[in-house]
Formats: structure tokens, sequence, C-alpha cells
């Protein structure tokens, strides 16, 4: 089985999804790992607050950063390599990169349209 991680901007918490403020593409994000890990599929999740050691112990990672910055960032990474930077991967993405059905994502819910986005996560004066 591929080995996915995702490497996060700097964020108040593991998810971003602390505070009053929700990003929808967090909740979707958090949601379709929630459901890949039910169906046995673990992605590791780094976030540059929580896991900086991780940014520096990856090589393509921190060559990424190094040579484009932060902005690149989220970054999905498959088997040491960057497939995507500056977006998380859409559900196609992660059927097409994992080898997996679009059923193990979980269902497509309208909840996503709906939920106003915010890159606000809560803290004090709307950063981390």
């Amino acid at each position: 089985m591929k080995k996915m991680q995702i490497f996060e901007p700097a964020m108040c918490c593991s998810t971003g999804l602390c505070g009053v403020g929700v990003d929808t593409e967090l909740l979707r994000i958090s949601t379709v790992i929630n459901s890949l890990k039910k169906n046995g599929i673990n992605i590791d999740r780094f976030n540059l607050t929580n896991a900086p050691m991780e940014f520096v112990n990856n090589k393509a990672v921190n060559d990424l950063l190094q040579t484009k910055g932060v902005a690149e960032l989220p970054a999905a990474v498959i088997e040491g390599e960057i497939v995507i930077t500056g977006r998380y991967p859409s559900y196609e993405d992660f059927a097409q990169l994992l080898d997996i059905p679009l059923s193990f994502l979980g269902e497509k819910d309208e909840t996503f349209n709906i939920l106003s986005k915010s890159s606000n996560c809560g803290c004090s004066d709307g950063s981390c």
C-alpha cells in the first residue's frame, strides 16, 4: 500500500478546526482522512506548528520550503515524492494517488457547500 503524508502550514491545532470559524477545506480533509482510516488506510498529517521536525527531516519538503517557501503548503507526498503543492488533494486525487475506490473517501457531503468558508481558526487577531 502506498504511503501518503500531508504537510500543512502552521495552524493553532493539529487539524485547524479549532475556534469559531470553520474552514470547509480543513473539515473536508479531516473527514476524508477519518474515512480512509476506517478503511485501513493511514495518512500521516503534519502541521508546521506541531511537528516542525517532520518538515526538517523530509528532504523533499525541506527543499520545497527552502526554495519556494510556505506558500506551497499544504503539500502531499507519496513514497517520499511531492505530488501536490499549494492545495489539499481532491477526492479524485486521493483515489488516483492511493489507487483506491472513491467509496473509501466517504460521501461527498453537501455540508461543505453550506458552511461558511473562513481562514480564521479562532485565535486572537485571526493569526496562529
